[in-house]
């Protein structure tokens, strides 16, 4: 057994160092790129989602370097997302991959035993014990956390750096170096040294820089490739970034889910403008405007997919916050086709504009 997995944001580096620890045989694909996302666009079919696409080129890239398990989250929820593995995996027979998908829904949705069997599959490959491949798991969400904890400092901080540029090094730096490393131990020391060292950049109290929420589709906000490197943009043009949306973020929304203590303030503040659960993150979506509007950000940028039914709907509802809280909203919509240059325009024309408000200019 070979296995792989899509791409999410800095995913894989969690993934990399569960895989070391259970000490099974795996390709991670080469990050998100514009081949991939060619080969996704070639195959797949044209009215789905972005994400589909990416993931398609993902599995087609590691397939050719010797892969031949996949393994991927699911979803049995109202998004399409729950339809990608019999569809992908459909698709992979089709052009001549013989692939074998490990797909983990969670246990309401599958039930226990199912998903205990799919586990099984991997610990019976790597010869391990259940008390190795726990601590293992273990490993792999701590880096997680880590990881999660490390971008947002670094979105954060880089509004008030002193010396322009230290906080996207450490970004650089943190990911080369445990990916490098095939010693699980010897990579959480490593992103628990980064932590240290991204709070101990020098910054400047006394700045006030852009404050902007990035919200929508979870994707899309997770996955840089996706969203065109926004939040290492905004860091170019010195503006603090924050995103809820994550994937340690995920990780404890699910499990909240099981007892309905899911992200409780998100989903207060969404239930004046959608007060339930329409599939995808939209509610969320809508609950993050709001938070960042009270929370003094200076506005949110909405990211999705196009086709994305739950973001269309809060793009509706956008709006409407926008008007009644005064807050500026911007929303981009992302496919295979998204020109850079008029993505880049949009981008520095809300911030100029936001830069405006500030001055009360406007």
């Amino acid at each position: 057994m070979k296995v792989t997995f899509p791409h999410l944001g800095n995913v894989y580096m969690a993934a990399k160092i569960f895989l070391d620890d259970l000490g099974l045989d795996y390709v991670i694909p080469p990050l998100s790129n514009p081949k991939a996302l060619e080969i996704g666009a070639m195959y797949s079919p044209e009215e789905i989602c972005l994400p589909y696409k990416i993931m398609i080129g993902n599995y087609i890239q590691a397939l050719e370097q010797g892969a031949d398990t996949i393994i991927m989250a699911g979803s049995c929820g109202p998004c399409r997302l729950g339809e990608y593995c019999e569809l992908q995996k459909n698709l992979l027979k089709n052009i001549g991959y013989n692939v074998t998908f490990i797909t983990l829904d969670v246990p309401k949705d599958i039930g226990k035993e199912e998903l205990l069997n799919r586990i099984g599959i991997l610990m019976n490959a790597s010869g391990k014990s259940s008390y190795e491949g726990i601590q293992a798991l273990i490993k792999g969400i701590k880096a997680m956390y880590l990881v999660d904890e490390i971008e947002k400092e670094v979105y954060w901080r880089a509004g008030y750096e002193v010396h322009k540029g230290d906080c996207k090094k450490i970004l650089y730096r943190y990911r080369q170096d445990v990916f490098a490393t095939n010693n699980p131990n010897k990579a959480l020391v490593i992103l628990k040294k980064y932590l240290k060292q991204i709070k101990q950049v020098e910054i400047d109290k006394n700045k006030d820089p852009l404050k902007i929420s990035i919200i929508g589709e979870i994707y899309t906000v997770i996955e840089s490739f996706s969203n065109l490197y926004i939040q290492e943009r905004l860091m170019d043009y010195g503006v603090s970034s924050l995103r809820m949306l994550t994937p340690s973020w995920w990780i404890k929304d699910l499990i909240g889910k099981t007892v309905k203590l899911n992200s409780i303030g998100i989903r207060r503040a969404s239930k004046e403008y959608l007060s339930v659960g329409i599939g995808g993150h939209a509610r969320e979506c809508i609950g993050e405007a709001v938070l960042a509007a009270k929370n003094g950000q200076d506005g949110a940028i909405q990211l999705f997919p196009v086709g994305c039914m739950p973001e269309i709907v809060s793009k509706a509802i956008l709006p409407t916050i926008s008007k009644d809280k005064n807050f500026p909203i911007m929303t981009l919509v992302m496919d295979e086709m998204t020109g850079e240059s008029g993505y880049i325009t949009r981008i520095e024309a809300f911030l100029d504009l936001l830069e405006r408000r500030k001055l009360k200019v406007v």
